[in-house]
């Protein structure tokens, strides 16, 4: 699955947020989701086939957190879009200078 495919899911984008303030156990994501256990790790366990995130072992706990080179791709693709919108906010703060200016 590509990352793409794996960030579409909103509940998933949501599990990269929480993990990319701290990692965090399972049961903390449930909380934080209010979503069932089962479902949580569904999607933490599409997250770790596409690479997104990692699990390691603290004495009884399963510690998830984001790998961020997978996203990597997502921001290659989004470049030539980033471009485009300094391009307007520059368009932008010239349109409001030269409105200054005048009144």
């Amino acid at each position: 699955m590509m990352v793409f495919d794996v960030v579409a899911e909103p509940k998933r984008r949501k599990i990269l947020d929480l993990l990319a303030e701290s990692e965090r156990p399972v049961g903390e994501l449930v909380e934080q989701l209010e979503l069932s256990q089962p479902a949580v790790s569904k999607h933490l366990r599409i997250l770790r086939q596409a690479g997104l995130v990692e699990v390691r072992g603290d004495a009884q706990r399963r510690l998830y957190r984001v790998r961020p080179e997978p996203l990597h791709a997502i921001d290659e693709w989004l470049l030539p879009y980033r471009r485009l919108w300094v391009g307007r906010l520059d368009d932008l703060e010239h349109h409001l200078a030269t409105m200054t200016d005048d009144g």
